[in-house]
């Protein structure tokens, strides 16, 4: 470990692991309205693509931990990175097919592999290196990662949108014959971006198993049952709280192309429109540099507060009018997105003591709002239109105002009990 050139090449590979996922699931984002014109789906049908993706991270999380408590570390990058390649390319017959829950359950199975790659690449990087230098690390790899994040939609966009569009009255005059040519024409184009991920993800993982990676001796053992946890209130609806951060900033961006594109812009295609999307994430990745600065002198509670009052705000201003305003109004709520996670976990976590770790299991499957607020969405931009689903976020952010003033007080538990160290990477959320 002292050895500086024994870590500088597994550092910069598991960072590039952050880098890429994240740059993989944003692309998401780009997918839904790609798959709803090549599959013809309903704005409720798309939005099952963040389901079936964020569904795998809820109902994978404890088997993983318990495959990597046994095989170690490297085996869950390793089973990881191999498991989301062959979730790419599953893409390849679904695209020859159109058949949509093929798709689906290819995004489920590289969620799989995305799943041991979050549990694994954090205390790797905390280990790799100047222990001192830890936390320095971790926010270097956040940043790497929400650059991933940003990169992704615009990548997407190059890929699986059109600079000139057909337009719906073009296609509803196409006869049968044509319609299948145009549809399967659309499909075919998610096979080279996914298929050159899933050669990425083979090569990083073949480089993994022949890096010689440090070993991590565990701190300290999980206390009690995912069960025991549910006695602090400050947790649970903690939990809840990611939930709704999740389920918000997964839906809005779901639909961003969507909502601009029926925002009265004349001439805005599906591919510029995707801009506002990596516009959005940028304002992430700023807002999370800023954050790490911020953070260390005002008080979370009354900034997590802030920050979703403002969101509202925004999203309120959104709702209410049209144009270039309503866009760049709900692409600026990234910039107050960016800082809830970190926020919410250490709120949600304080004062657990030995149960740090059980608590912290309950946070992250509180993932699983990204699975289920964007079909609400989908289901009322379905019956009663875009801007009408844009309210379910409002209503997750102001359940967070209520968190931020009242539900992180700690009012039950222990409150002396020898707590763990836990170290947390928020680019991933």
């Amino acid at each position: 470990m002292k050895n500086r050139n024994g870590v500088v090449i597994p550092l910069l590979v598991v960072m590039s692991l952050m880098f890429i996922w994240n740059l993989s699931r944003n692309i998401n984002d780009i997918l839904i309205p790609h798959l709803k014109r090549a599959c013809q789906l309903t704005d409720f049908q798309s939005s099952l693509v963040q389901s079936a993706f964020f569904g795998g991270y809820f109902l994978l999380a404890l088997p993983v931990g318990q495959f990597i408590s046994k095989y170690g570390y490297k085996a869950g990058m390793v089973t990881g990175l191999l498991t989301a390649a062959a979730g790419t390319f599953l893409f390849f017959p679904a695209a020859d097919t159109r058949y949509y829950p093929l798709f689906l359950g290819a995004l489920f199975i590289m969620a799989a592999g995305f799943t041991f790659l979050e549990v694994t690449a954090t205390p790797y990087i905390s280990v790799l290196g100047d222990p001192d230098r830890a936390s320095s690390r971790l926010s270097l790899a956040s940043a790497v990662g929400s650059l991933g994040a940003t990169i992704g939609p615009f990548v997407g966009s190059r890929f699986l949108l059109h600079a000139t569009e057909v337009s719906p009255a073009t296609v509803a005059q196409f006869n049968t014959s044509e319609l299948d040519q145009y549809l399967n024409a659309e499909a075919q184009l998610v096979k080279m971006p996914y298929l050159s991920l899933g050669g990425l993800f083979v090569a990083i993982g073949l480089l993994l198993y022949f890096i010689k990676l440090p070993s991590i001796q565990e701190e300290g053992e999980s206390a009690g049952s995912l069960k025991s946890v549910f006695k602090f209130r400050h947790t649970v609806l903690g939990a809840l709280g990611v939930f709704c951060y999740l389920g918000a900033e997964v839906g809005i961006v779901s639909f961003m192309i969507r909502y601009a594109k029926s925002s009265g812009i004349t001439g805005l295609t599906e591919q510029n429109a995707a801009l506002f999307i990596t516009f959005y994430m940028a304002l992430v990745l700023v807002g999370r540099l800023a954050g790490a600065y911020w953070l260390r002198s005002l008080n979370p509670s009354k900034m997590l507060a802030a920050c979703s009052l403002a969101a509202m705000t925004l999203i309120g201003i959104s709702i209410l009018s049209t144009g270039y305003v309503s866009v760049y109004a709900i692409a600026f709520v990234g910039l107050f997105t960016s800082v809830m996670y970190p926020i919410l976990f250490t709120l949600s976590i304080k004062n657990l003591g030995i149960y740090t770790k059980t608590g912290s299991s309950l946070i992250i499957m509180s993932i699983v709002g990204g699975a289920i607020v964007p079909p609400v969405m989908g289901l009322l931009s379905d019956s009663f239109g875009i801007k009408p689903a844009f309210i379910i976020p409002l209503i997750c952010y102001a359940y967070l105002v209520f968190y931020a003033k009242e539900g992180h007080r700690v009012t039950s538990g222990p409150t002396d009990l020898p707590s763990e160290n836990i170290n947390f990477n928020s680019s991933v959320l």
